[in-house]
């Protein structure tokens, strides 16, 4: 599984933010689970100060004891849905939008690798044959890499360079996404966060692959077929038009 996320929380002409999105949990040796937020910082600080205290509370549910993915799904979406209901009601009347959405990965021991994407409600999805990926947060300027190259035969170190494009494709396009990067890249059967990596706006790496994929785009671009009339234009000298002709 490959996990990317932003740290970027809040931009505007006189404040910048950057607070980590990616949270990682081994809270025994035989599981790893990843949290990716998007949304009120508020209420994602809420839900993942949680998820931490309660690890260590044995009368109570918690990633430590839940026995598999759909277990710590449950879970996770009930916390998301304390915690959202809880600042909802706490929201001054400024129409302050205080809701947050998750993507929820990882293994058991003994199970399969999972992705769930939950809502503010609690409930959540997972991944499919169809989507073989999930997006949360600014997900539009980044999705079509992501639709023309992820299928579920797709490499690991594929999927990693694709999510860092995807990523830097939305950094161009959007202020409220920002660096560093984070990159987490799951091995099945590992239970481990061995293979992370967090990307700064001036990595040489991340710089690269601009560059490269800027280079490749505008190749592209410039070996398209032309249209018919440019064509035309090319091989023959047109007469500009009347004023009467043109529309």
């Amino acid at each position: 599984m490959v996990f990317c996320s932003d740290s970027r929380t809040s931009a505007g002409p006189d404040m910048l933010s950057s607070y980590s999105k990616m949270h990682v949990f081994t809270p025994a040796p035989d599981r790893l689970i990843v949290l990716l937020t998007a949304g009120n910082l508020a209420t994602t600080q809420a839900i993942v100060s949680r998820v931490e205290g309660e690890q260590d509370k044995p009368d109570i549910v918690n990633l430590r004891n839940c026995s598999d993915k759909a277990g710590v799904a449950r879970y996770i979406g009930g916390i998301v849905q304390e915690e959202h209901a809880r600042a909802q009601s706490a929201a001054t009347a400024g129409g302050v939008d205080t809701s947050t959405s998750l993507l929820l990965g990882g293994q058991i021991q003994g199970g399969g690798m999972a992705n769930y994407q939950v809502y503010p409600a609690g409930n959540y999805i997972t991944d499919s044959d169809q989507n073989p990926f999930l997006q949360i947060g600014e997900s539009k300027y980044g999705k079509p890499i992501l639709d023309r190259i992820l299928t579920r035969k797709t490499s690991l170190e594929v999927a990693a360079r694709c999510a860092i494009v995807s990523m830097d494709s939305t950094l161009r396009s959007n202020a409220t996404v920002g660096p560093p990067i984070e990159l987490l890249v799951y091995r099945k059967d590992s239970f481990d966060s061995r293979h992370y990596m967090q990307f700064d706006e001036d990595d040489d790496y991340l710089r690269a692959i601009r560059q490269s994929w800027n280079d490749a785009l505008k190749q592209a671009f410039d070996g398209l077929p032309h249209l018919e009339w440019e064509n035309r234009d090319n091989a023959v000298n047109v007469l500009p038009l009347a004023p009467e002709q043109r529309r």
